[in-house]
């Protein structure tokens, strides 16, 4: 597919059509991933999802290939012509919900913690991040949700072989494994797209933006 067409988004512009997101919502139409636009074809295009318009009406690969493409749609050139860009899906059926498992990753562990050095408190782009065992290596300390966090340089340093308190210095807030991937949490941040608006009640958003508790 040949990306073309304007970006329509709230609040976002996106470089490509294939890359922006696609909110999938279960069977019951709540929201529980998001997806980018190429797997979102893939799904509707095997049967795995339907595509939900702005009437909330549903749709299945056939189907929304021949919907109308008028000229504020986003859209993907395709050999036969033109196609809208699904900013909503709907699974076909429950056992394809994303499992809960989070990958233990340095992104992950980032998202977790906002880019926030879990000891003086500040933000920093990704660059300007490690990442520190609370229990050091050396004593011990493994490589788990519960023991890795954020840190900034200067926090990093600071700290060097030792715990926080044997350094002087306090955790922000006690790490913990997600209950959700992070990903899905800053995908659902307030810059999203005006599609997803209807699905995003306020229980919906205190359910994607809760703290999340250990398991």
């Amino acid at each position: 597919m040949a990306e073309a067409g304007s970006q329509v988004a709230s609040g976002r512009v996106d470089s490509s059509p294939l890359d922006g997101r696609v909110l999938v919502l279960n069977v019951s139409f709540l929201p529980i991933h998001v997806t980018s636009v190429r797997r979102a074809f893939a799904l509707l295009y095997q049967g795995v999802a339907r595509a939900v318009d702005e009437y909330f009406r549903t749709f299945d690969f056939e189907s929304w290939r021949d919907l109308a493409v008028e000229t504020h749609h986003e859209k993907i050139g395709t050999v036969s012509g033109f196609i809208r860009v699904p900013r909503v899906l709907l699974l076909t059926a429950y056992e394809y919900l994303p499992k809960r498992h989070v990958r233990f990753s340095r992104y992950n562990i980032y998202a977790r913690d906002r880019n926030r050095c879990q000891y003086c408190g500040r933000r920093f782009p990704r660059s300007e991040l490690n990442l520190d065992h609370v229990i050091p290596r050396s004593r011990g300390g493994l490589s788990v949700w519960e023991n890795v966090v954020c840190s900034c340089h200067e926090c990093n340093r600071r700290k060097g072989g030792r715990t926080p308190e044997e350094a002087g210095m306090k955790l922000i807030r006690k790490p913990r494994r997600p209950e959700w991937t992070p990903y899905c949490l800053e995908m659902l941040s307030p810059k999203h797209y005006k599609e997803w608006l209807p699905f995003l009640n306020p229980v919906d958003s205190a359910y994607w933006n809760t703290e999340l508790l250990e398991r």
